[in-house]
């Protein structure tokens, strides 16, 4: 902060005397003060950002995708605790989306169609460390079902990965050529905070009791482990039928393909790191 003070002339001032019809003589005048010199305060230095650590980094080539296109929206899931797990998931150091840049430039084409329709793609998920799916499987081998109610309210844990709704550690999300993503339309409302803790609504359940995702409405909400969630579900009709061959329209167009079991779901036809899986976190510090 700097301060400065403001320089005071004084001046003299003559006093006449009055008496008897005569003056006194004029004061001899006074020398001026020297005025006071500004002062300056040497600004506090700002402390340094903290660094985040990582024990790993991605390969040259990769991205945050937001760099790439700022416009496409964010909800990273396992980085939060809004998720089937209900908490973190070991490995997501910050709510972003990494991605090799091949992927990242297909996803900005689907962007710049999704835009043209008044649209806008949000990322659920994209690059997933190996041992994010390592953490999954540890869950499943607990005893915790404290998420069951919103995201898997008709099946049984085992069932999420022998009906190939999650995985482990060595998927296409650990390659970088997979996302799950949804649409939302323009201008996008605004989308409140989970609360941890808060009453959980069935994922299958009509889209204005489940939790308010700012998304057009898919028939489900995301990561719903339920036969309803398969993207052409006959049970889903009309305008949720529609939305998710909109959805399926537009990244075909682009170069990605559904995975059936998931609406949400979808691979880069031409993967850029087939069949090798990564584990560096994600956090912009992972990027080379």
């Amino acid at each position: 902060m700097i301060r400065r003070g403001w320089p005071v002339a004084l001046f003299a001032v003559a006093v006449l005397a009055a008496g008897c019809g005569s003056a006194s003589p004029p004061a001899a005048p006074t020398t001026p003060a020297p005025a006071p010199q500004p002062t300056t305060e040497a600004p506090t230095p700002a402390s340094p950002e903290p660094q985040l650590s990582v024990d790993s980094h991605a390969p040259a080539g990769w991205v945050n995708v937001s760099t790439v296109d700022p416009t496409i929206q964010l909800d990273i899931r396992y980085a939060t605790a809004h998720n089937f797990v209900g908490r973190p998931i070991a490995g997501y150091l910050q709510p972003l989306c990494l991605l090799p840049e091949r992927t990242a430039q297909a996803l900005h084409q689907v962007q710049q169609a999704a835009l043209a329709q008044g649209l806008s793609l949000k990322l659920y998920d994209c690059y997933r460390p190996a041992r994010a799916g390592a953490d999954f499987v540890g869950w499943r081998d607990t005893p915790d079902e404290a998420t069951r109610a919103e995201f898997y309210p008709t099946l049984a844990k085992a069932q999420l990965f022998s009906l190939g709704f999650v995985g482990g550690a060595a998927t296409s999300h650990s390659s970088g050529s997979a996302v799950d993503l949804t649409l939302v339309a323009l201008p996008a409302a605004t989308q409140r905070a989970y609360a941890p803790g808060e009453p959980l609504v069935a994922c299958t359940a009509p889209q204005a009791e489940r939790f308010p995702d700012n998304s057009i409405d898919m028939g489900t909400g995301f990561d719903c482990f339920d036969p309803r969630s398969h993207t052409l579900d006959p049970r889903i009709t009309g305008p949720q039928h529609d939305n998710r061959l909109r959805l399926r329209q537009l990244m075909t167009d682009g170069g990605f393909v559904n995975y059936v079991n998931e609406w949400w779901h979808y691979d880069l036809v031409d993967p850029p790191f087939p069949n090798q899986f990564f584990d560096f976190p994600v956090a912009q510090a992972a990027l080379t």
